[in-house]
């Protein structure tokens, strides 16, 4: 934090709370799509990176340094990932080609995709499993857990449906592996990434606005876990008029950012004192509140910049 911070941070105390964690792996594979590997996958544990492959690298790679020491400590984990890495490539080509048939398509641009895992409760222990593959950007198959039958979105799903239906030895497996084996792997991942994944990193918070016209964006970076909202308040509640809400988004560090944005064009001078701006995690009491402060706005007009001719261009600054 540097010493012209734009939020009071009240002191931060976690309160008992369930918390979920997941493992989930995502494979895609494609036809006609140049420029990217014809097959990738990666796994994920709450929503980090942990590992990767692609048809191009022909193996498995590490993305953490807690999963390096888990390998370390478990060399045959990787053969494993390698040999699941090359194994699905095979498979998903197959089932792209087959599909492309079923279908008649003999040309253009087809993505293959299947998401499975499991997310487990360390407070009641309960793991739920999840399983399906998407086509073309859509839903094409997914596996119900709870009645071990296949559901089809599609009709085009409806043979595969049937026929994975009388596979009982791939359901069992399936349930078990979904069930069991991978909450198993989760609660290993979790015992090495812990440090990692379960820390919680406060934000940095800025007040930006690009013109004086713009909407001020109240933007904090830098904050893990993701199981946090940010919202303006005027007068001490919750303000959702001429606000606009960002989405959550990842930082190539594995922390997360946000913005929210305010349109002042309707706000008073005077009134900017009633507003400020309000960071939250799950699960925490207390908050970071950022007051609305024309002095505290960072921006880039009012600065000098050279343009690609070579002049000197000025944004001056009201008031400047």
């Amino acid at each position: 934090m540097n010493m012209k911070t734009l939020f009071m941070l009240l002191l931060f105390c976690h309160v008992a709370s369930t918390v979920k964690h997941s493992l989930t792996f995502f494979m895609t594979a494609t036809s006609g799509v140049t420029n990217i590997p014809e097959f990738v996958a990666f796994a994920m544990v709450d929503e980090v990176q942990m590992g990767y492959c692609d048809s191009n690298i022909k193996t498995a790679v590490p993305k953490q340094d807690w999963m390096r020491d888990f390998i370390k400590d478990n060399p045959q984990h990787i053969e494993w990932y390698v040999q699941k890495c090359f194994s699905n490539q095979q498979v998903f080509r197959a089932n792209l080609d087959n599909l492309k048939q079923r279908l008649n398509q003999t040309g253009g641009a087809h993505i293959l995709q299947r998401m499975n895992g499991c997310e487990w409760d360390d407070e009641t222990g309960e793991a739920i499993g999840f399983h399906q593959f998407g086509y073309d950007g859509e839903d094409f198959i997914v596996l119900d857990l709870q009645t071990m039958t296949w559901t089809a979105p599609r009709q085009q799903a409806f043979i595969t449906k049937l026929r994975w239906d009388a596979d009982e030895v791939g359901l069992e497996f399936n349930k078990y592996y979904h069930i069991n084996e991978c909450p198993d792997r989760l609660k290993k991942y979790l015992d090495y990434g812990r440090r990692f994944l379960q820390r919680t990193d406060l934000p940095s918070v800025s007040l930006l606005q690009k013109t004086p016209s713009s909407p001020v964006s109240c933007h904090a970076t830098g904050f893990y876990p993701d199981r946090a909202m940010m919202y303006w308040r005027k007068d001490g509640e919750e303000h959702h008029e001429d606000v606009d809400h960002g989405e959550i988004l990842p930082n190539h560090d594995g922390s997360f950012q946000i913005s929210v944005d305010l349109i002042l064009s309707s706000v008073a001078p005077e009134d900017w004192r009633r507003y400020d701006c309000v960071f939250h995690f799950s699960g925490v009491e207390d908050v970071i509140v950022t007051k609305l402060d024309k002095a505290q706005i960072r921006t880039n007009w009012g600065k000098t910049e050279i343009r690609c001719d070579g002049n000197l261009k000025t944004n001056a600054r009201p008031g400047s």
